[in-house]
């Protein structure tokens, strides 16, 4: 049997939304001013819309729905990659934008600069660098609409998974009013992360025993990826996160049998458990987890009906 490492390609993450949409589509049934005539007319600069996304916003998203809408949800989506993956927001929004919920990905550093990956094989201590700065533009964006008074929500999925709880760790969880994180894992094994670290792959047998490559990608772009995977990988979220008292506000999914990241161990449950966080086993993979749990995750996490 083939096996999947952390990275998910692009046609992967389409496959998993469109059964998602199958289920979705089958349960849809669309400045005036006055003025004195006596006084001359006075050019005055037109002031900003309501709830308008800024240019500087813009250059580091990619959004579909109404950009005024006051509801708004970030998809931070698998991989690492250096494509700008936009899938999942092409998918939801035609189901989003109805209820008035803007759906929004924002680029991560290798998106906006695929070079730092393509030239020589860059050290762990740079890939931490770059997720940092992937770490301060979600933030940014965040923040933005958070204080435009919007409700902010917060989907990630594998990669993207450990993307978002970085965020909450770093930034705290008020940067978003609610999270959905499919596919990720608190304390990845050390066999995993430092085999990323190194260039090389790794994957879970029946989601419990780590196996990694005995010899690094032998493309330097793949290897930098698994480096950057590497500098999420290796935290410690049980450590990270012990000092926020409450994470009711965030739902957990996982999948038992995932060859990607592996279960999230006994010990990963109870911590989340014990911050009030809800946590979700699926007898799945990595795939079939998020397949068969995205519409009970979206209720349950965020009150929305796919």
């Amino acid at each position: 049997m083939k096996t999947k490492s952390l990275k998910t390609t692009n046609s992967n993450r389409l496959q998993l939304v469109s059964k998602v949409m199958l289920i979705a589509f089958c349960t849809l049934v669309t400045f005036s001013c006055s003025k004195n005539d006596d006084q001359p007319a006075i050019q005055e600069e037109e002031p900003p819309m309501e709830n308008e996304i800024s240019q500087e916003i813009k250059d580091l998203i990619y959004y579909k729905g109404d950009e005024k809408a006051a509801t708004v949800l970030i998809t931070v989506p698998g991989g690492p990659s250096t494509e700008f993956a936009t899938d999942l927001v092409d998918d939801f929004s035609p189901i989003l934008s109805p209820k008035k919920i803007l759906t929004v990905t924002v680029h991560q550093a290798q998106t906006l600069d695929s070079t730092i990956v393509k030239g020589d094989d860059i050290t762990l201590d740079q890939a931490i660098g770059y997720n940092t700065e992937t770490i301060e533009k979600l933030a940014q964006v965040t923040a933005f609409f958070k204080a435009q008074g919007r409700t902010v929500y917060v989907l990630g999925f594998s990669f993207g998974a450990f993307v978002t709880q970085d965020l909450i760790a770093k930034k705290g969880i008020d940067s978003a009013d609610k999270y959905l994180i499919i596919s990720g894992r608190l304390d990845m094994n050390d066999s995993i992360w430092q085999g990323a670290a190194e260039g090389k792959n790794g994957f879970f047998d029946n989601g419990v025993t780590p196996i990694v490559d005995e010899n690094p990608d032998p493309s330097v772009k793949e290897r930098n990826l698994s480096r950057i995977g590497a500098g999420f990988l290796m935290n410690r979220y049980t450590q990270l996160l012990t000092d926020i008292a409450d994470l009711s506000n965030l739902t957990y999914i996982f999948g038992e049998t995932d060859q990607a990241v592996g279960s999230l161990t006994a010990n990963e449950v109870q911590f989340l458990e014990s911050k009030s966080a809800q946590v979700i086993a699926s007898s799945g993979d990595h795939t079939t987890t998020f397949e068969n749990f995205i519409v009970q995750g979206f209720k349950d996490a965020f009150g929305i009906e796919l």
